[in-house]
């Protein structure tokens, strides 16, 4: 077999592993790299993929989020949400509806307040014992580009990107370039 002189030094970049040394995490991974080989369904590859991401691609989801985006969904009392993040809170959510979601981990208050609605709440090895292939689930993820950092890239004049500032005050990034009487007005 000869040598590919096009990618000779071209790595894989996607991950096969977590780079986390989580031992919890590594058991997951343990699980679901059996499921994934020894059953043919896709879930499991794609739980499986999930699991090695870092922390920036593993945004968490809401309960608000997972309720808009579960409200049309066909025999909800049967289905299993599923997500490989965080379920967070959210205080603008007045009613939580009866749900039974599995994910990495729960925020203390979205946990409560899942179990107090007549709820379930999973971990992702109970979900393996419970829907091995993935069957009756709904797979979910948070929005990525919701993140504080995300505002401000690509930050330049005529951008509207968020600067990076101190205050919002009189004293701040007020003068040249956004004033007309102070040279320019972007």
């Amino acid at each position: 077999m000869g040598i590919d002189l096009k990618n000779h030094h071209v790595k894989k970049s996607q991950r096969t592993a977590p780079k986390s040394e989580d031992p919890y995490l590594l058991l997951l991974v343990k699980l679901y790299r059996f499921l994934a080989r020894r059953t043919d369904s896709n879930f499991n590859k794609v739980i499986l993929h999930r699991l090695f991401l870092s922390k920036v691609n593993r945004p968490p989801i809401s309960l608000s989020r997972i309720t808009k985006e579960t409200a049309n969904a066909p025999d909800l009392d049967s289905k299993i949400i599923v997500t490989v993040s965080t379920v967070t809170d959210d205080v603008r959510l007045t009613e939580v509806p009866k749900l039974t979601i599995a994910a990495l981990r729960f925020t203390r208050a979205a946990k409560d307040r899942i179990l107090k609605a007549g709820g379930e709440v999973l971990t992702l090895d109970q979900l393996a014992l419970r829907a091995p292939t993935g069957s009756n689930t709904i797979l979910l993820r948070g929005k990525k580009n919701t993140r504080e950092a995300v505002k401000h890239f690509g930050m330049g004049p005529h951008k509207h990107k968020k600067p990076y500032t101190i205050s919002k005050g009189r004293k701040f990034e007020r003068a040249r370039g956004r004033r007309k009487s102070r040279g320019f007005k972007v």
